[in-house]
């Protein structure tokens, strides 16, 4: 994490322990490994991390790197958050903002995506902030420090990240993404 800049660009110090996150036993988030657009593009399936009996968890997905990452004017944006996880039971939590995959922009380079994993101090019923839907430009400009402080979460438990670039499925991503749009 430091090598690659997540702290300080999101988190202040390394996590004591590393959250595992996967799609499949191939397909797993790795301290900077480089996965595809379309390998991310649903919401992971597979989590652990250290818990405690009857504590909650808040995990947060953010990509700091936009629009690139020598310019992140745009970064933070919240890729997904979840809220009142039980242990590492993700699909039993609050999705607060639902998944979005990974989609660089053409010549962005390598974008990082971090996954933070928070012990909360108790239930979450009123976040700090409204829900966030697919819309992207209800995504931008987050911060995973402000929603920490805000939401008075505890310590940062785990953390992981990949890092993904442009490829063929990106405007399929987008196409998909703004499907809805108004």
């Amino acid at each position: 994490m430091e090598l690659h800049e997540v702290v300080p660009d999101v988190i202040d110090e390394v996590p004591e322990y590393v959250a595992e996150v996967a799609w499949s036993p191939d397909t797993r988030v790795d301290m900077g490994n480089e996965l595809t657009p379309l390998q991310v593009k649903s919401p992971p399936t597979m989590f652990s991390w250290p818990t405690e009996p009857g504590a909650l968890y808040t995990l947060a997905m953010v990509d700091p790197d936009a629009p690139c990452r020598t310019d992140r004017s745009v970064g933070e944006v919240i890729h997904w958050l979840v809220l009142n996880i039980p242990g590492c039971d993700v699909s039993k939590g609050q999705v607060h903002a639902e998944h979005i995959g990974s989609g660089p922009r053409e010549g962005s380079g390598l974008h990082r995506y971090v996954f933070l994993i928070y012990k909360q101090s108790g239930p979450i019923t009123s976040p700090s902030e409204a829900y966030r839907p697919r819309n992207s430009e209800r995504r931008i400009r987050w911060s995973a420090r402000n929603f920490v402080r805000d939401n008075t979460l505890g310590a940062l438990v785990a953390g992981n990240f990949y890092l993904a670039q442009y490829d063929d499925y990106v405007p399929t991503f987008y196409e998909e993404l703004h499907a809805n749009d108004p």
